[in-house]
């Protein structure tokens, strides 16, 4: 396990949360979604994903969700294929907490 951590820490980058300032969907946003069908809203933060918990309300930027919302900007919709069928979503809002 060690070996393993320390194989992927030669790959890995710092990034200051603190520092970002976008509405963009980027690795480390907290980005809150509605569901258009529904109206539910969700909130997510995008990890990767050793780091990932959905119980905590973290995803991987790897996960169906994650994928689909990076790259795009408050005010986009996505459509994303998950367990239950087909979901659209709105981006409600993008930050950043450190």
């Amino acid at each position: 396990r060690i070996s393993h951590i320390e194989s992927r820490m030669i790959r890995f980058d710092v990034i200051d949360i603190d520092a970002l300032q976008s509405d963009k969907v980027v690795f480390g946003a907290t980005v809150t979604v509605e569901d258009l069908e529904t109206g539910d809203s969700k909130t997510y933060t995008l990890l990767g994903p050793d780091e990932a918990d959905h119980t905590k309300g973290t995803i991987s930027i790897e996960s169906p969700v994650g994928r689909a919302l990076l790259g795009k900007y408050e005010g986009d919709e996505i459509s994303v294929q998950v367990p239950r069928g087909r979901v659209d979503y709105e981006i409600l809002s993008v930050n950043f907490h450190g």
